[in-house]
Formats: structure tokens, C-alpha cells, sequence
């Protein structure tokens, strides 16, 4: 395993999971709904900032690793679950949507294994839509985290939700152009092989003039 600067910051991005999700779990005595909110709103924030900061740091510093291309991704998904599941804890986002876009993540997830071991992985880079669907997903997250007023003259309530919505419909898009991409591949590896060609014993020639010896 190596470790740096951009794996750090990804590492950091796991160990926050579980803070802005136990911020909810404080009893109100210590921390009213509100505060909260804008904690939760914040270390998710930060979070979601390392996800932007390890990847240029990793490509700038010349310190990308193929253990830092693994955990990366796995530190996202583990991010956007884990911030859904609360959203829809607190009623603030429909379970269906929640499932839809953990479904695609793990999904997508599977196939990127799998087209990896046949050696096109690059057959599923990353697209564009997936980093809108990303972007899409943090507003809606960071705007249903804080839900309360922010900027005047927007409804934060009513922007995280189309967000949420706008997010899984390119969850869904992405999933198909993924897994359109992946389709060729998917053809070729499911052909049968062909069976093995029997290899059958020589036939020994029978000289008339030997005696049988089986009895």
C-alpha cells in the first residue's frame, strides 16, 4: 500500500463518513436540529472537497497508484450511501431514489471488476455524465443535509430534491451508456469455447503372422 498525500486525503474522506452520519445520533440536549444540519452539511462538505483535492493532487505531485485508482471510487460510493441512507432516515429523500443511485454505484462497480479482469478496463472509464451525475449528487446531498434557508431567494429544500431527482436520472443514463459500452465485450467473453478435440489412440497395425495371444 502506498501512502501520500492524495491516498491521506481519500483515507480522511472515509474516516468522515462516520462523523457527519453520528452528528444525527447526538442527543438534542447537546446539539439542536439546526446545528445539526449545518455540521453534517459541513463535514460532508469537507468530503466531498478531499474527492476533488486527492485526484488533482495525486495527478499534479505525480503520486497516482493503483491502490489510490482503487480506493478512490470505493471511498465515493461509501460517501453518497451513507449520506443517502440518512437523507431517507430523516425523510428527506424518497427510498426509491436512494436505491436507484446505490444500485447503479454498485452495479457499475461490479462491472468495472469484471471488464478489468478481461483487460478493458478503459472500455468503462469514467465519462462526462458521470461527473455531472457526481455533481448533481453532492448539491442535492449538501442542499437536503442543511435543509434550512441559505442563499436568499432560494428554496434549498426544493433545490436538493431536484437535484436528487436530476442526479438519478443520470445515474440511470450513465448506467445504460456503461453498460453499452461494455456490451461488445460482454458478447465476446460469453461465446461457448469450443470442446476440447478428443485425441484418439493410434491403431496398431496386426501382423497376420503373430500369434493372438489372448485367450
Amino acid at each position: 500500500m502506498t501512502f501520500n498525500l492524495p491516498n491521506a486525503l481519500t483515507w480522511l474522506r472515509i474516516v468522515l463518513i462516520p462523523v457527519f452520519v453520528g452528528v444525527y445520533y447526538l442527543p438534542p440536549s447537546l446539539l439542536s436540529m439546526p446545528a445539526k444540519n449545518w455540521l453534517a452539511m459541513s463535514v460532508f462538505a469537507l468530503a466531498a472537497i478531499t474527492d476533488w483535492a486527492d485526484g488533482y493532487l495525486a495527478r499534479k505531485l505525480g503520486q497516482t497508484s493503483a491502490f489510490g485508482a482503487f480506493l478512490d471510487p470505493v471511498a465515493d460510493k461509501l460517501m453518497v450511501a451513507a449520506a443517502l441512507i440518512v437523507l431517507v432516515q430523516l425523510d428527506r429523500a424518497d427510498a426509491w431514489l436512494a436505491i436507484i443511485i446505490i444500485g447503479r454505484e454498485i452495479a457499475i462497480s461490479a462491472l468495472r471488476e469484471w471488464m478489468a479482469r478481461l483487460g478493458q478496463h478503459k472500455s468503462v472509464a469514467v465519462a462526462f455524465i458521470g461527473k455531472i451525475k457526481t455533481g448533481a449528487q453532492i448539491t442535492a446531498i449538501i442542499a437536503l443535509l442543511l435543509y434550512q434557508p441559505l442563499i436568499p431567494g432560494i428554496d434549498t429544500i426544493a433545490l436538493g430534491t431536484i437535484a436528487l431527482w436530476v442526479a438519478a436520472i443520470l445515474t440511470l443514463w450513465s448506467m445504460f451508456h456503461y453498460l453499452r459500452l461494455a456490451a461488445p465485450h460482454v458478447r465476446r467473453s460469453s461465446k461457448p469455447l469450443p470442446p476440447p478435440q478428443a485425441q484418439s489412440a493410434p491403431i496398431r497395425a496386426i501382423d497376420p503372422k503373430t500369434p493372438d495371444t489372448v485367450k
